[in-house]
């Protein structure tokens, strides 16, 4: 089988690792950070050019079914996939983890854009912790008085434009105890962070919650209707049963 896999997250790390040697992969990252992790199938840096482009891709390589294994809050190249499949009558599955669940003791303000978050910071001065990848700092430059430290992969440049700025680079996974430390040090008062689910960035929101710091969450966005499965073991079970039909009956 000839499997494209649309990457960039822990899902789709997890899953290039585990493939039978009966298929031959083509992991998909979108070339947001300069140094990726290596994987140990082809990769290919970059994209399609839409819809059009991406179904063109897929039947020039002879594609035989796509794996959507992209950020939850990847959802353009979602519903470019989801069309470029149709139109390449090519079988797509969406590996979709479950985005995080409201616990007792959290103190979220969920919000639907990056804009409506930087509102939601209020005017009075506040100490803010930016976990929300470096494309869209730039959504809190109106509001200059608070004092933000962003953490992020790849410098952020001049994409937010505040007198006081705290950058950090670094690449996670972070577990709670790193993050109640960073959280203290820092002397965080508030995080902005997106609702991305799953156990790899779950710890911010755990070490928050402890120290009974507000969170303003942004909510996934929608994605196409297609057939789904919430984690790699998933994925695998289903491309098993592509391979090996009978397994199905």
């Amino acid at each position: 089988m000839r499997l494209l896999i649309l990457g960039g997250t822990s899902e789709a790390s997890a899953l290039v690792k585990a493939l039978d040697a009966r298929i031959d992969a083509i992991l998909s990252l979108a070339g947001r950070t300069s140094a990726p992790k290596r994987e140990p199938v082809r990769t290919r840096i970059g994209g399609f050019g839409g819809s059009e482009g991406l179904a063109a891709w897929i039947t020039d390589h002879r594609i035989e079914a796509v794996i959507d294994a992209t950020h939850p809050f990847a959802a353009r190249i979602s519903g470019n996939a989801a069309l470029a499949c149709q139109r390449a009558a090519v079988p797509l599955l969406a590996v979709r983890r479950p985005p995080w669940e409201r616990c007792e003791g959290d103190r979220w303000t969920e919000v639907d854009t990056m804009a409506e978050a930087a509102l939601t910071l209020g005017p009075a001065p506040r100490r803010v912790f930016l976990t929300i990848g470096r494309l869209e700092v730039g959504a809190f430059s109106v509001a200059p008085q608070h004092d933000y430290v962003v953490r992020a992969i790849e410098p952020i440049g001049d994409a937010l434009s505040v007198p006081r700025l705290t950058e950090i680079a670094a690449r996670g996974p972070f577990d709670e105890a790193a993050e109640a430390a960073f959280l203290a040090e820092r002397r965080i008062e508030v995080l902005v962070s997106k609702n991305s689910g799953g156990g790899a960035t779950y710890g911010k929101i755990a070490a928050a919650r402890a120290a009974g710091l507000p969170v303003i969450i942004l909510r996934p966005p929608a994605k196409p209707d297609v057939a789904s499965v919430p984690d790699a073991a998933g994925a695998l079970a289903w491309l098993s049963t592509r391979l090996d039909p009978c397994r199905s009956s």
